[in-house]
């Protein structure tokens, strides 16, 4: 049996102000083709489908017609709720959906939900746990866990798991292996603190554990925990990341083999260094790449006229602006005490302030232009 896994779509999303529709139907055309060419028996989206609990009416026009679509290529598609989506809102009109095919676990109601597929080999039981947290239990179990894992493990060992078959899990977590964390991200959402975590040995009992949260592609202690990662960069932390979905195949319990399918986005996302001059040169070669969405760091020791203004010209999707000179690099404070300004004065004191803000020291004409400044206010003490 095959299956695809992706997660994390989160529609209707904004970087650094830039609406990223656009860029989001491009990719998940490009999945529909995927699954065009792949033909897999199920589609597992791993939670975080929407960007916010209250998504725009474009996400959720994106996300209806990225279904329709989906369900009518594929045998079927199973869905769970992550951290950003209203479980409510995901799983409306569930039970009707089934019927073509597509299964989506919003709301938790206290244990997996489970679908049996069969082929030449037997049984697959798919389990679909949307994201849950502690306080989320309480309903459904005598038990209060305190942490994650200990959430966790009780819904686990409660769905009473036949591990003579083969189970692949569904999962929205933040899971580590042995206290080591995964690769993370600014863009996701993680709580500090380090009782949100789950350990991986928590799905011994799964043969494949589909999970998202995390926006780079990776595994989490065996080959087959895996985050599938965001489709798109959704953050400069990411721009070195290589998106992709994972096929899954499997045959005979314990026989299965896993394919990353990489994904080439509409405009990638990427960190550029250097002289102004330098960068709009390259940009200007480079046309079709110039489209894409970038951080750009100058290092000019020179003041620039209008630079984002310059930089728009050639990279119309600008989106963050640093410097990194001598002037912004981190300088030597030196302790100044009372008795040492007592003993500096005042133009001597501005020069030390200017020389650590700026980690230059004022030129002659400036120097100069101060002297007036000192005289024409009644300071004599020069």
């Amino acid at each position: 049996m095959k299956l695809l896994h992706l997660a994390d779509l989160h529609i209707g999303k904004r970087v650094n102000e830039f609406n990223m529709i656009e860029d989001q139907g491009y990719i998940l055309n490009q999945i529909l083709d995927i699954v065009k060419a792949e033909k897999p028996d199920g589609v597992l989206i791993a939670g975080d489908v929407y960007d916010k609990s209250q998504p725009s009416g474009e996400a959720v026009v994106l996300l209806d017609d990225f279904l329709t679509k989906l369900t009518s290529i594929s045998q079927s598609v199973f869905i769970i709720s992550g951290n950003h989506d209203s479980p409510e809102r995901l799983g409306f009109g569930n039970k009707l959906l089934q019927n073509n095919g597509l299964y989506i676990a919003g709301v938790f109601d206290g244990g997996l939900q489970r679908i049996s597929l069969e082929d030449e080999y037997g049984t697959i039981n798919i389990h679909l746990l949307p994201f849950i947290k502690p306080a989320m239990l309480k309903p459904y179990f005598e038990q209060n866990p305190d942490t994650y894992d200990e959430a966790l493990r009780l819904v686990l060992s409660a769905a009473k798991v036949n591990t003579a078959e083969r189970n692949v899990l569904v999962s929205h977590q933040f899971v580590i292996n042995k206290g080591q964390q995964p690769e993370r991200s600014d863009s996701e959402n993680i709580s500090v603190g380090g009782l949100d975590h789950v350990e991986a040995s928590a799905f011994d009992d799964f043969d494949y554990v589909a999970l998202g949260h995390i926006h780079g592609p990776q595994k989490i202690g065996r080959d087959t925990i895996r985050y599938s990662g965001s489709p798109l960069k959704y953050s400069f932390s990411e721009a070195l990341h290589k998106k992709s979905v994972v096929k899954i195949e499997l045959k005979a319990k314990g026989d299965i083999t896993l394919e990353l399918l990489p994904l080439t986005p509409l405009h990638d996302l990427r960190e550029i260094k250097g002289p102004i001059d330098n960068l709009l040169k390259i940009g200007r070669e480079d046309a079709e790449h110039s489209l894409d969405y970038i951080h750009a760091t100058l290092t000019d020791e020179e003041e620039i006229y209008d630079a984002v203004g310059q930089l728009r010209e050639v990279y119309p999707n600008l989106m963050a602006l640093d410097f990194e000179n001598s002037r912004t690099l981190p300088s030597h404070y030196q302790e100044i005490t009372a008795a040492s300004v007592d003993l500096k004065s005042p133009i001597d004191l501005f020069a030390e302030f200017y020389q650590l803000q700026n980690n230059i020291e004022l030129t002659d004409d400036q120097q100069s232009i101060l002297e007036g400044v000192f005289k024409q206010t009644g300071e004599d003490n020069l």
